[in-house]
């Protein structure tokens, strides 16, 4: 443990798993996915995803990782056998690939705090030939990027408590006040009411298949389950942690965001009579004329701290998706963390150049494939092989893992270290028989549906 570095306390580990859950997927894609599925019915089935199949695995997860004391190769490895041990190389595999585009993202987010709050960007007429320009300038993209990986490379390479635990101890506590502020200050607008009550008040004819296939996903990505990177920070907590309890704790702080998040988005979006179903351009296209009615000062202020909000949303997950791979190479190569931090980051980079490129700037990658009734794009791709697709099947073959060969009394046996209260307990009840069988049946479907319906053209929901 000392080799390795580890977490200086229980809250410690909690910022940084929280910090790994939370990310551009609660800030960005789950108020338009919400918007675009009912508003406070998707809510709903959203929440009950997140504790009838994403707080199992996370158990899972952390429990398979502290017990092994490694990275997702290592510990599948050490807890399987080598056949496992590519279960977790797969989902390392998926981390790099994650964050060679997230990287991408994550420097536009960058580039639209600094012209919103330093620019001219509210004096544009025309918000998505702007965004639809912007993507496609690879010069201020390559800089941006650059500049987050960087700060990324930096924050891993001080170690597991200066680097990612002290960050995270600063990043998310900013990021809830951020919110708050944001929240508070959309209330107050007019027709705000409207949207609290599209977000608040559920018409439950709206939940049919399609949507609760699509809070299942959004559940599932919204935790950064199945790729290895709850595995990498479970490693790192003492054996006298409660699990459980934690993991509770890691749910609820993210739950909370994606929810703050909608309740920030949809006063606004309604304040100017706007359409919650934007799509994914209702951060980088619709709120931007939101923030131009509010005037050059306020509209500078909010929406520069609306930017700044998803930057450090994007930070504290790159953070854990580059410390998954470093880790593998520190734990399996015995590389010194400098040299797995600065080869790494450089490899991702370059990864992620075609996806950077695949907006207009060169047409190979911006018209990269056809699949799915339509032109993909390089980043197209990489989003649906390696996270779409890929996490569900993490997630399945870790449930697999868990009750075919580690066995549920492993799993209890581990999480009763810290909880000596678990064994024989309700919740040790629930969780076996989510993993054993209900995460399977469940996950399983879902990334045979999203397969068949990518590739085949088969929509069964």
């Amino acid at each position: 443990m000392a080799a390795r570095g580890g977490f200086s306390n229980k809250l410690g580990f909690i910022a940084a798993a929280a910090g790994s859950a939370v990310g551009l997927g609660n800030i960005w894609q789950f108020p338009y996915v919400t918007g675009q599925n009912g508003g406070a019915a998707f809510l709903l089935v959203y929440i009950g995803w997140i504790f009838l199949i994403g707080l199992p695995i996370m158990v899972g997860e952390i429990a398979v990782g502290r017990k092994a004391q490694s990275n997702p190769y290592g510990a599948y490895k050490k807890l399987g056998g080598k056949s496992w041990a590519y279960v977790g190389l797969f989902g390392i595999i998926c981390g790099v690939m994650i964050l060679s585009f997230y990287n991408v993202v994550a420097g536009w987010a960058f580039g639209y705090f600094l012209e919103l709050s330093f620019g001219n960007l509210l004096n544009e007429q025309d918000y998505s030939g702007f965004f639809s320009a912007y993507v496609a300038d690879f010069r201020d993209n390559l800089f941006f990027s650059i500049a987050f990986m960087v700060i990324t490379a930096y924050i891993v390479y001080r170690g597991v408590q200066k680097g990612i635990e002290g960050t995270s101890k600063v990043l998310m506590p900013t990021l809830f006040l951020i919110l708050i502020f944001i929240i508070i200050y959309g209330l107050t607008l007019p027709n705000a009411m409207d949207g609290v009550s599209f977000y608040l008040l559920p018409d439950f004819s709206l939940i049919n298949g399609r949507t609760i296939y699509t809070a299942l996903g959004q559940a599932f990505f919204s935790l950064s389950l199945g790729m290895g990177a709850l595995i990498t920070y479970g490693s790192y907590i003492s054996r006298n942690d409660n699990i459980v309890n934690s993991a509770i704790l890691v749910t609820i702080a993210d739950t909370a965001v994606a929810f703050l998040a909608g309740l920030m988005i949809f006063p606004l979006v309604f304040s100017q009579g706007q359409s919650p179903a934007e799509g994914p351009g209702l951060v980088f296209v619709a709120l931007l004329g939101v923030f131009q009615t509010m005037g050059p000062l306020i509209g500078k202020i909010v929406g520069g701290g609306f930017f700044l909000l998803l930057c450090f949303a994007a930070l504290t997950s790159t953070i854990s998706l580059l410390e998954v791979p470093v880790a593998f190479l520190v734990d399996e190569k015995k590389w010194s963390r400098k040299k797995a931090v600065s080869v790494m980051a450089l490899l991702i980079f370059l990864i992620g150049l075609p996806s950077m490129l695949g907006f207009g700037a060169v047409g190979a990658f911006t018209e990269f494939v056809s699949y799915e009734g339509g032109v993909k794009s390089f980043m197209d791709v990489v989003q649906d092989l390696f996270f779409v697709i890929s996490l569900p099947l993490g997630g399945f073959l870790l449930s697999v893992f868990i009750s075919s060969k580690w066995k549920t009394a492993g799993l209890s046996e581990e999480i009763s270290h810290g909880n000596p209260s678990y064994g024989g307990s309700f919740i040790e009840k629930f969780f076996n028989l989510m993993i054993v069988y209900v995460c399977p049946v469940v996950l399983g479907a879902m990334f045979l549906l999203t397969v068949l319906q990518k590739f085949f053209g088969v929509e069964l929901i």
